[in-house]
């Protein structure tokens, strides 16, 4: 009889266990922007525009995401980009930290200290740089460092077409080799050089309004 008792309040401190559990399960993923439909690891790839070979990526992860408002690719371990000529000669190399590059609006955005290094000797750093593969040109709104065989710049606008031959820095400061700002024929800035100038009004001269009348 006794042992019988005990075996009904060892089942009822059973039952009692089970229904006090707690199924541990993770909560269902709503939100599908955060879930990349692609993710690269170990990539070296080249990547070509109409039949044409633009440049080579270098990264640890890409990720492609095209549930994002805006579709993007992420690189969030660091990039390094080999842009190429149209005779497939290397041109400007670029590295950063982060890079996401928004695939509807062929836009290059580079975080992280920035580096940029051109064939021709050109050196820019910035902790931010775009680079509209549509408009053919990079800009950055941060404060921005390009340094070239001939001189040194510093400021917070920097502009430039693609292939960094033209720019533009505004704010500036920095040195320069004596006559690299002589005027051409046309009377503007060498090409390559940096566009500093400034549209200048003439001094005007005070004259005293008479204040008499004839009568």
């Amino acid at each position: 009889m006794k042992r019988l008792v005990y075996i009904v309040v060892m089942l009822m401190v059973f039952l009692s266990a089970c229904e006090q559990q707690k199924e541990h399960t993770a909560p269902a993923i709503l939100d599908r922007d955060s879930v990349p439909v692609m993710t690269t690891m170990g990539v070296n790839t080249l990547i070509s525009d109409s039949g044409v070979m633009k440049y080579r990526i270098i990264t640890e992860e890409w990720k492609i995401n095209q549930n994002l408002h805006t579709p993007r690719w992420i690189f969030e371990k660091a990039i390094f980009l080999e842009q190429f000529d149209e005779k497939f000669k290397p041109q400007t190399y670029i590295q950063a930290d982060t890079a996401y590059y928004y695939t509807e609006k062929r836009l290059w955005e580079l975080r992280g200290r920035v580096h940029v290094k051109t064939s021709d000797g050109l050196v820019y750093d910035s902790e931010q740089l775009y680079w509209d593969e549509r408009m053919k040109k990079l800009y950055s709104n941060t404060f921005s460092r390009l340094v070239t065989p001939e001189r040194s710049l510093q400021g917070s606008y920097f502009w430039s077409n693609e292939t960094m031959t033209k720019y533009y820095v505004s704010n500036s400061k920095g040195s320069f080799e004596k006559g690299i700002m002589d005027k051409d024929d046309d009377g503007g800035a060498n090409a390559g050089s940096d566009t500093l100038k400034g549209i200048m009004r003439p001094q005007a001269t005070p004259v005293r309004r008479s204040t008499s009348s004839n009568r």
